[in-house]
């Protein structure tokens, strides 16, 4: 590949490219509207009706209250927030947790911490396409349980999650119920309402947004500890001046989003059942994983035999294709995916699965080079393959 040559970006999973019209929205306030959020007088009020006015926006999208909204710094700050603020202020309720064994390590890692402080948690298995059984959920709560946490779509496998039916076993048994929307939040519908969910975390830079800043939704009624202490900021739970250009850059994303999401899913699905049908069709020993109609739009994880992940990724990097092989939170770990794992995959068969995840910017013509590329690279990177010991 030349250096002047363009890129074929296929992990949209690990983040998005801002959207234009987003980045204009956000031009102002970085240097015109540039008032604190919370001063008193015509540039901090300006920047305060820009502030509400973003923060509606996205309640408007979740099918939430204005009220229900705080901005935060992204979406592992939104999943500590949810599953500490809600197990912190209701711990003299229970010390019980349920969460899944597929979620993102901002809710693992928090789990584990809280553990740390004498709290139990439960880590449900999934089944061979990463789906939670809701009923195996009901079966794990006893009398101590203060909250449920399951994603509603997987980052590596792009599995979609049954959380209404989840959320009806938690509210039956009067227990808080937290998802991880950051994959589909601005891709698929998602209304709070629907969902049935009490807490959900987002994060903008994954629907054409800009970076460091999410959002988590609290339901009203839900008692929850703040977060970050030091003032009056976002309903006294997020103390900090607000970001403001990111702020108004996520409530035009989910306006972008609106209008386009529907119509994105299904042109992202059709390249993604090409990719899916090239890659298993033309070269022997590659395997799908998630689940193969209840999944994102835009992934595509599959496993090839045979063959390192990581030497894989280098030769695809080589040919000017960007991909992964998982979660881009870990992806200098040398462990195998916990997710890949906990659907049944062996450790050396993990280390042997790429992830391509589309996006606006792809096109047939992309699909068509990978197609054209990867038999090439599995046959070369197979007659020197060492398994991984």
């Amino acid at each position: 590949m030349k250096s002047s040559d363009p890129w074929i970006y296929l992990d949209y999973a690990a983040t998005t490219p801002v959207d234009r019209a987003v980045m204009e929205e956000m031009l102002p306030y970085f240097s015109e509207v540039f008032g604190n959020p919370s001063s008193s007088h015509g540039l901090g009020r300006q920047a305060r009706q820009a502030l509400e006015g973003a923060r509606s926006k996205i309640a408007a999208f979740l099918g939430a209250r204005h009220d229900e909204v705080f901005f935060t710094s992204g979406g592992t700050e939104a999943n500590n927030a949810a599953i500490m603020g809600i197990a912190g202020a209701n711990k003299a309720r229970g010390n019980h947790i349920v969460i899944s064994a597929i979620e993102h390590h901002s809710v693992l890692d928090t789990c584990l911490f809280l553990e740390k402080l004498g709290f139990r948690v439960t880590r449900l298995p999934v089944d061979g396409h990463g789906l939670v059984d809701p009923d195996e959920v009901g079966r794990a709560v006893t009398g101590e349980t203060v909250l449920i946490s399951v994603m509603h779509g997987n980052n590596e496998i792009g599995t979609i999650e049954p959380v209404a039916e989840i959320s009806r076993v938690a509210r039956k048994q009067g227990i808080y119920f937290h998802t991880d929307a950051v994959q589909t939040l601005g891709h698929i519908p998602v209304n709070v309402d629907e969902l049935g969910v009490d807490a959900l975390s987002a994060s903008a830079h994954k629907l054409y947004g800009p970076k460091g800043v999410g959002i988590i939704y609290i339901k009203k009624g839900v008692t929850i500890a703040p977060f970050v202490h030091g003032g009056g900021q976002e309903g006294y739970y997020r103390a900090g001046t607000e970001n403001l250009p990111g702020c108004v850059g996520f409530g035009k994303a989910v306006e972008v989003a609106g209008r386009e999401a529907e119509k994105e899913e299904h042109r992202s699905a059709g390249l993604r059942e090409r990719l899916i049908s090239g890659l298993t069709g033309t070269i022997d020993g590659v395997k799908l994983n998630g689940h193969p109609r209840e999944r994102l739009a835009g992934n595509v994880n599959v496993t090839v035999d045979g063959v390192s992940g990581e030497a894989l990724l280098f030769d695809l990097r080589l040919e000017g294709i960007c991909v992964s092989n998982g979660s881009a939170c870990n992806s200098d770990s040398a462990e195998p995916s916990h997710v890949l794992l906990s659907i049944g995959l062996s450790p050396e068969a993990a280390r042997s699965t790429v992830r391509f995840s589309l996006g606006r910017q792809t096109t047939e013509a992309d699909i068509e080079r990978v197609l054209e590329v990867m038999p090439l690279s599995v046959t070369r990177l197979r007659a020197s393959y060492v398994p991984h010991l």
